[in-house]
């Protein structure tokens, strides 16, 4: 090993574990917006909801039953507020973005007030399941295993949302529904039950990503936010609507993440949005997106 990557190992495999969280995150965000054109900004406001279920099921202490039960409740949650989101917009879809934006906006202000008045304004730790709340060595350094997990769930669930977009018929239905909406009206498929399911698999996945990356992050108040904005970034440098591209700007916004904050600490922030306005300069529609919006 390098003398570079091992003084700044755990950094990278920080980076890893935070791009597998910002992949669950940022896909589901992608797929709603690149797939069927609607901006959602209550994505982080279901993170932290996620984040908040763990918090409260594990109140008692760390056990398996209540990991899973969280997983299992804030699947439910994002299930029922992917479907409740979709009806909300769906009177707007031949409206602007920008009317999209300040209803969604406006769902993530009503949750992240409900949270704070349920939970209150102090930060919660949220632990890790047993056997899962240690550290293994790796190359002479002690890192924590649950990160080693999350990177693991990460590629996982990378691999399943591709097999699902392109070799499912629901995935085929969302990318004939993307390139001809009518057509496929025309067909006899309903355009909005596709919506609703795209939705509620985006929402579904905010949710128990924040499940997943609440040992790491905690639940606190402007959560929501934090994360929403990363998942944007990702989202913009991977390309609307690509699993791929939300796979690669995910796992490259994690190394500037981890990698900025550890050797720049004061530029950190610089160096994120400075690769934001990158790719905007030089390609504008993402690494891996398309101008004319086809699912890749």
């Amino acid at each position: 090993m390098t003398g570079w990557l091992a003084a700044n190992l755990i950094s990278v495999l920080n980076g890893l574990a935070i791009g597998a969280l910002l992949f669950v995150l940022a896909v589901g965000l992608s797929l709603v917006f690149g797939m069927m054109d609607v901006l959602n900004l209550a994505h982080g406001a279901l993170f932290v909801t996620g984040a908040y279920v763990a918090a409260a099921l594990s109140a008692g202490g760390p056990s398996w039953g209540a990991y899973l039960g969280a997983l299992g409740l804030a699947a439910v949650i994002g299930l029922l507020a992917g479907g409740a989101l979709s009806a909300m917009t769906e009177p707007l879809r031949r409206r602007s973005h920008l009317d999209q934006a300040l209803l969604t906006l406006g769902v993530a202000l009503i949750v992240a007030e409900v949270l704070q008045i349920v939970f209150g304004d102090d930060p919660l730790a949220v632990p890790a399941p047993p056997g899962l709340d240690g550290s293994v060595p790796l190359f002479g350094a002690a890192y924590p295993t649950y990160r080693l997990v999350i990177i693991g769930i990460g590629a996982a669930l990378a691999v399943a949302i591709h097999v699902l977009v392109e070799r499912t018929t629901l995935g085929a239905l969302v990318r004939a529904t993307v390139a001809d909406r009518d057509m496929v009206a025309a067909i006899g498929v309903d355009n909005r039950r596709v919506k609703v399911a795209v939705f509620a698999l985006g929402s579904l996945l905010a949710t128990v990503a924040g499940v997943l990356g609440g040992p790491v992050y905690g639940a606190s108040v402007g959560l929501d936010s934090t994360v929403l904005i990363l998942a944007l970034v990702v989202v913009v440098i991977g390309g609307l609507g690509s699993v791929r591209g939300a796979l690669v700007g995910a796992l490259l916004i994690g190394q500037i993440e981890s990698l900025g904050r550890a050797l720049l600490p004061d530029l950190a922030s610089f160096v994120l949005f400075g690769a934001l306005a990158l790719v905007l300069v030089l390609r504008p529609q993402g690494l891996f997106g398309s101008r004319a919006g086809a699912v890749v």
